[in-house]
C-alpha cells in the first residue's frame, strides 16, 4: 500500500465511534469515507457530523464498498466477533474496539480468520499506541527510573442504568472486567511483562460489578488493580520503583507522566515527561496512525498491539471471571 490516504469505514456509530471519528479528522493520511448503522437517520447524522462522504443503513453495503481499506468496529462487545468476521471475509482490514471478543477462544478464531483471508486485524487498545505510554515503556526498559516493584491502577465509574444497559447485561458482554479491566491489565502487561499469577475477588450480580486484582509479574514485581461500575474514582496509575515512583494520570489516555525520584542527583524534584511525538486528538488518532503504518508496511498485525498480547489479556480475564465465579459460589 502506498502513501496515499488510508480510507476508513466506521461500523456502528455510537459514542466511542464519535470520539474515534473526531480524532481521525486530525490524523495525517486518514480519510473517513463511510459509516454504517442499521438506523438510516443515525448513520446520516453521524456522516454529516464527521464529514464522511457516504452513510449506509446496512453493514453489508459498507463492507461491499471497494473504496474502503479498513473498517473500524465500534459495536457492543458481544457483536465484535460476528461483525469482524464478516468484515474480514469481505476482504477488509479491521480495527475492532476492545475487548476484541468476549473470551480468548473467540479471539483466537478471529485471528485465524484474519490469517486465512490475509487481512490486518488489531484490537483497538489505543492506550498501547499512546506516545506517553510508549515513552514510559522505553525509559523503564532502559533503567532510567529504577526497577519496577509495584503497579497500582484503578478504573471505575458508576453506571446509573437498568439491567438492559450494555455494561450490566451479560448477553451484551457486560461487566467491569471486559469493559474497563482490559486497561489496567494491559498497562501491567506493557510495563511489567506477562503476568505470572493473578487472583481476583469482587462483587458480582448478573455481571462482575467491582473487582480487585492482585498480580505477580516477572522480576518480582507485583500489581494491585481495581475496576468497578458502582463507584466514582480517579482513573489513575502509580508505578513504584526502587528509585522513586511514576504517576500516570488518566492512564488509559495519558497526556504526560511524572517521575518522583527519591532524592539522589535530581534532588527529589518531580520530573514531568510530555509526549515525544504528537498526540492526535485524545489518542484514538494514534492507533489509526499505527494501523496506517502497518498497512503501508504490509503487516498483518501491529507490534504495538500484537495478537499475542490480545490473547494474553483475554485469557487473564477468562481466569479472573472464573475466580469470581468461585468466590460467588
Amino acid at each position: 500500500m502506498t502513501d496515499t490516504a488510508i480510507r476508513w469505514g466506521i461500523l456502528a456509530p455510537g459514542s466511542i465511534a464519535d470520539s474515534f471519528a473526531a480524532d481521525l479528522a486530525v490524523t495525517p493520511g486518514a480519510e473517513l469515507v463511510a459509516v454504517a448503522s442499521r438506523d438510516a437517520e443515525r448513520s446520516a447524522a453521524f456522516a454529516a457530523r464527521h464529514g464522511a462522504a457516504r452513510s449506509y443503513a446496512s453493514y453489508d453495503e459498507l463492507l461491499a464498498a471497494d473504496d474502503i481499506d479498513v473498517v473500524y468496529i465500534a459495536s457492543p462487545h458481544a457483536l465484535h466477533h460476528e461483525q469482524a468476521t464478516r468484515a474480514l471475509e469481505a476482504g477488509k482490514h479491521v480495527l475492532c474496539e476492545k475487548p476484541l471478543t468476549l473470551d480468548r477462544t473467540l479471539a483466537a478464531s478471529l485471528i485465524e480468520t484474519a490469517r486465512t483471508h490475509d487481512r490486518f486485524l488489531m484490537e483497538g487498545m489505543w492506550m498501547a499506541c499512546n506516545p506517553v505510554i510508549l515513552d514510559l515503556r522505553a525509559r523503564l526498559a532502559a533503567g532510567e527510573f529504577g526497577a519496577p516493584r509495584h503497579l497500582f491502577a484503578e478504573f471505575a465509574f458508576r453506571v446509573d442504568a437498568g439491567p438492559e444497559h450494555r455494561l450490566l447485561n451479560p448477553a451484551l458482554g457486560g461487566g467491569a472486567l471486559l469493559d474497563v479491566g482490559v486497561y489496567p491489565l494491559t498497562l501491567a502487561h506493557i510495563l511489567l511483562g506477562e503476568a505470572l499469577q493473578l487472583r481476583a475477588t469482587g462483587v458480582t450480580d448478573a455481571v462482575d460489578l467491582d473487582v480487585a486484582i492482585a498480580g505477580r509479574y516477572p522480576d518480582d514485581a507485583v500489581a494491585s488493580l481495581a475496576v468497578g461500575l458502582t463507584r466514582h474514582a480517579p482513573i489513575a496509575a502509580r508505578l513504584s520503583t526502587d528509585a522513586g515512583w511514576i504517576d500516570i494520570p488518566d492512564f488509559f489516555a495519558p497526556t504526560h507522566f511524572t517521575f518522583h525520584p527519591s532524592g539522589g542527583a535530581a534532588g527529589g524534584e518531580p520530573l514531568r515527561f510530555d509526549p515525544p511525538q504528537p498526540l492526535y486528538g485524545r489518542g484514538f488518532g494514534n492507533e489509526a496512525a499505527e494501523v496506517a503504518r502497518c498497512l503501508r508496511a504490509e503487516l498483518r498485525e501491529s507490534p504495538l498491539v500484537p495478537h499475542a498480547q490480545t490473547l494474553a489479556i483475554l485469557g487473564q480475564i477468562d481466569r479472573l471471571r472464573a475466580d469470581l465465579a468461585g468466590t460467588a459460589a
